[in-house]
């Protein structure tokens, strides 16, 4: 007996309403980039600047402890990390703690290092401080900037590879959806002002990557039945593809969110934003491969020319493998 999700067979008419989806879609965008120019990101240490203090001791890492020895001196955006590695003795224990840097500071002044100091030697005597590293703005802008070239240049890159695959309008609507991705991401971030490091650009382009990856299978299916039905509707060769793909996409998503939640629930501090990102964008992805890369491909249409044997299959490219 096989577990379903969905009947084998569905029927359900995923353009009823696709004025009024793309419509909300388009509002979603235009509130995230409000959101996000005028409430901002609420920026990490990656991207604000900071101080790393590299600690060693013989007594092992208890990060909870250190968060609370720090948490009174109220710096904001403390990181502490246990660092592993296999030639470290039994008796030596490493940890990374990021401080950001204090508003109207380039890094963190030499008094506020000392007093993170006192801090974590009150909870553990033989803990020593063997570094301490300042990232200044200018580093931090150029991860910024660095962060920006590396989405957009991966939308560039799906961009080509639609486009070559199957046709223009396919391309189109699939980074439009992607883009639609990204800004309600960027704009659930700027409006609960949850931590945005460099952790949240990987979630960012991991996003990029499923959700493309969603798209992919559905025009896959798309393409097969314009090419099977050749007089149906644009628009009902589309439904039929949704339908079709859809045990796939509710398998794969449901799956995808039953790791994530049990992650964004017990996966603590440390990775919390980054697990959310991917699950806020899983949502999202999940729903721009039917409510707006189908829909800008419905309204820009797509060629179907019979008069050839391969019509309708997209370029010269149409029938490589992905």
């Amino acid at each position: 007996m096989r577990l379903r999700l969905v009947p084998e067979t569905t029927n359900i008419d995923f353009f009823r309403f696709w004025k009024a989806t793309f419509g909300i879609s388009i509002v979603a965008m235009i509130v995230s980039l409000v959101l996000f120019l005028t409430m901002g990101l609420n920026f990490g240490i990656d991207f604000r600047g900071g101080t790393t203090i590299r600690t060693e001791s013989t007594q092992a890492v208890n990060v909870g402890t250190y968060r609370e020895a720090i948490a009174p001196l109220g710096l904001g955006d403390v990181s502490i990390t246990e660092v592993f590695d296999p030639t470290f003795g039994a008796d030596r224990h490493v940890a990374m703690i990021r401080i950001q840097a204090q508003e109207g500071e380039e890094s963190v002044s030499p008094a506020v290092v000392n007093s993170v100091e006192v801090a974590l030697q009150a909870v553990d005597p033989a803990i020593s401080f063997t570094s301490v590293e300042s990232v200044g703005p200018k580093v931090s802008g150029e991860l910024i900037r660095t962060a920006v070239i590396a989405v957009i240049a991966a939308m560039g890159a799906i961009l080509v590879y639609i486009w070559l695959r199957f046709e223009w309008q396919f391309a189109i609507g699939a980074v439009v959806a992607l883009i639609h991705d990204v800004l309600l991401t960027i704009g659930i971030f700027s409006l609960l002002q949850i931590r945005f490091d460099l952790a949240t650009i990987a979630a960012l382009l991991t996003i990029v990557g499923y959700s493309i990856n969603d798209t992919v299978v559905i025009f896959d299916r798309l393409r097969e039945n314009l090419i099977k039905y050749k007089k149906m509707a644009l628009r009902d060769v589309m439904n039929l593809s949704v339908n079709e793909t859809l045990s796939r996409t509710l398998m794969t998503s449901g799956t995808t969110l039953l790791a994530l939640i049990a992650l964004l629930i017990l996966g603590g501090d440390v990775i919390r934003g980054f697990v959310f990102a991917i699950t806020w964008g899983v949502v999202v992805g999940t729903y721009s491969s039917v409510y707006v890369a189908k829909n800008v491909v419905l309204m820009l249409g797509t060629k179907r020319d019979w008069s050839k044997p391969d019509a309708g299959a997209g370029t010269q490219f149409g029938k490589a493998d992905a």
